[in-house]
């Protein structure tokens, strides 16, 4: 099995924003439209507040996620922009993806990490729950949205 690499990139460089289009329409192929609306700004993703991280498997990026500060207190992270590349799926990259995830935000003081997730999406809803993820209310962006499903997890 190869080694997966992980790595910290600004969430606007050249190689997140080509992980970030081909999530988004694997997301619009699932459910539509341009696959995410959620309001999104670089600067959310950038240390102390966030980080983008991208997953290289045979020196290709093939992966990436990242986490962002959410409410008032500090304390909770929003997983964002998941992705795994199809023709590296099954290897374990979006589980090292999540835990890299998972560890930086709490490397910079984060407590809990909080996610949307749709119901089209069983394979995420699966490694999230093995995760130790559980059902929370929805909120965000399409938490009114049919098929919206959140998750939380102590970090």
């Amino acid at each position: 099995m190869s080694d997966i690499e992980i790595h910290a990139v600004r969430f606007d460089s050249p190689v997140a924003q080509r992980l970030i289009r081909d999530a988004l329409a694997d997301l619009g192929a699932r459910y539509g439209g341009s696959g995410d609306e959620t309001p999104v700004d670089a600067a959310e993703f950038a240390p102390p507040v966030g980080a983008f991280l991208i997953a290289h498997l045979d020196g290709e990026p093939v992966g990436c996620g990242g986490w962002r500060s959410h409410g008032e207190t500090g304390e909770t992270a929003e997983l964002k922009r998941m992705y795994t590349a199809p023709t590296a799926r099954g290897r374990g990259v979006a589980r090292a993806v999540l835990a890299a995830v998972e560890r930086s935000a709490r490397e910079h003081g984060r407590k809990r990490m909080i996610l949307e997730c749709g119901d089209r999406q069983p394979e995420a809803i699966g490694m999230y729950t093995a995760s130790g993820y559980e059902r929370i209310p929805n909120f965000g962006f399409y938490k009114d949205e049919p098929g919206c499903i959140s998750f939380g997890r102590t970090l």
